[in-house]
């Protein structure tokens, strides 16, 4: 079955963060996803899940510090010791309310970094992530999130994050893959999701331009949503847009969405 995946750093802020569970299953989600949820412990998280019949999709890692600006620490030079501490502590969550995939988010280097030395770094902190995660079972999620969204932002296209994937293959590494920072790039994600469909492990969903909700912007998600269906997706469906208004007045889509993945399977 495929899940619908609300993602709970964008969606409901309109409650706390303890009730955003409820309202996403209440509003017809199936799953649930968070960057940084350890406000909640593992337990309270796995109670909510269980009464709400919801999972957790996946969840980010070595995110940094947001007070600083930080968009994640895994290509940072000087900050392995950092990542490895915070990579951790995501995948014992993770392990903790099955959650089947950890996203260490690359962030953005210092400008006077050395390209080589970024890169390197970053391949050296993804087989550590690669390495942990095989021993618990979870898998790697790489994503790829745009300029637009985050200047800088080292793992920023696709292509470079096929690159890394090729490296630990798709079985260890597979990609998220977000329809905003495709479009925000000028990629063509309909030909590459129909030719890729091994590849990806989790799908972000958001318009483009302004990143709301679908139906706000110019994205054509039908055709995208019958390639990844009639290709054999199994994975989960997120939505991590910024709501135009309230959550629950965004959510129009939702049923024919779900009626649309029960027809084109």
């Amino acid at each position: 079955m495929i899940r619908f995946s609300a993602h709970l750093g964008y969606l409901f802020n309109e409650v706390s963060l303890e009730d955003r569970v409820a309202a996403a299953a209440a509003a017809g989600f199936t799953a649930v996803e968070h960057p940084n949820p350890f406000a909640i412990s593992p337990a309270d998280m796995n109670s909510s899940l269980a009464a709400c019949d919801l999972v957790f999709s996946q969840i980010a890692a070595a995110v940094g510090d947001s007070s600083k600006g930080e968009k994640g620490i895994t290509a940072l030079p000087g900050r392995e010791g950092d990542f490895r501490s915070a990579f951790s502590k995501s995948l014992i969550y993770a392990t903790d309310v099955d959650c089947p995939f950890v996203h260490p988010m690359a962030g953005v280097p210092p400008k006077e970094a050395v390209a080589h030395e970024v890169a390197k770094v970053y391949r050296r902190n993804i087989e550590f992530a690669v390495e942990a995660t095989h021993r618990l079972g979870q898998t790697i999620l790489i994503e790829a999130i745009s300029h637009a969204a985050v200047p800088g932002y080292y793992m920023s296209t696709i292509e470079r994050a096929v690159e890394i994937q090729d490296l630990f293959g798709t079985e260890e590494v597979k990609l998220l893959v977000d329809t905003y920072h495709a479009a925000a790039n000028g990629f063509d994600l309909l030909p590459w999701v129909e030719k890729n469909i091994e590849r990806i492990g989790h799908v972000h969903i958001a318009d483009n331009p302004g990143r709301h909700e679908p139906g706000t912007g110019t994205i054509k998600f039908e055709p995208l949503l019958s390639a990844l269906f009639q290709g054999g997706y199994k994975g989960a469906i997120g939505f991590e847009y910024i709501p135009s208004k309230p959550t629950n007045q965004t959510l129009g889509f939702l049923p024919t969405w779900k009626r649309l993945a029960s027809e084109i399977r």
